[in-house]
């Protein structure tokens, strides 16, 4: 039997690498980062767990390369049966009235724009019982967050509303809650943090399938 699809966008790195290695089981994974070479390491652990994957080095705020890459997930395979988005830009930390223009302007094309430009094209490549899994942040009117948490908070409400619209489909939209992770970006966040303490990728992302009903408890496939 041919392996379900999962598209990962932002999947170079920690969450989304951490779900990519989790699903590589049972899916081959369209891996889709703008780092090449952590694209790349990412592929090598996944074919060491005799999984496969098709890298796409891109930049989800393109529009057009994302509207081709969904339309060859479509004539290669059909449909896709598991988004993950991950992608996120976090600017750095800032007071309100010191943001730097080009961090405001990146944080809205990438966190909102992007999201609701996917949404649309990922939408209808989803198959009947698809998957399409959002991970919350929650950082709005903190101090010194107010563009990661503003546009973080507004690409949330966006996937809240599309999740409520399709409460009555078989296609499933979540929102989930990652426990704090040792990534590099809460790295960038909370420099200096006990990190021991922080969930490890990995092991967050079988929690967060398990949740949505596609692990057991002891990260089997269901």
């Amino acid at each position: 039997m041919e392996k379900k699809i999962a598209l990962i966008t932002g999947a170079s790195r920690g969450l989304g690498a951490g779900l990519a290695e989790a699903l590589c089981d049972t899916h081959h994974i369209v891996a889709v980062a703008r780092t090449t070479g952590a694209l790349e390491e990412l592929d090598d652990r996944i074919q060491s767990k005799g999984g496969s994957a098709t890298l796409a080095p891109m930049d989800i705020s393109k529009a057009d390369a994302m509207a081709q890459l969904c339309r060859s997930i479509y004539d290669r395979w059909g449909s896709a049966d598991i988004w993950a988005h991950c992608a996120i830009h976090a600017a750095p930390l800032s007071p309100a009235d010191h943001i730097d223009s080009k961090d405001w302007d990146k944080s809205v094309s990438i966190n909102v724009t992007a999201s609701g430009t996917l949404i649309a094209f990922v939408a209808p490549l989803l198959s009947e019982t698809g998957k399409a899994l959002f991970f919350d942040d929650p950082h709005a009117g903190e101090k010194f967050f107010g563009a990661y948490g503003a546009t973080k908070a507004a690409q949330i409400a966006l996937a809240t509303s599309w999740a409520a619209e399709k409460a009555r489909s078989s296609t499933q939209v979540h929102v989930l809650a990652p426990r704090p992770m040792a990534t590099a970006t809460r790295a960038r966040f909370f420099p200096g943090e006990d990190r021991t303490s922080l969930a490890a990728p990995f092991d967050e992302a079988l929690r967060l399938l398990h949740a949505v009903g596609m692990r057991d408890q002891h990260g089997e496939d269901k």
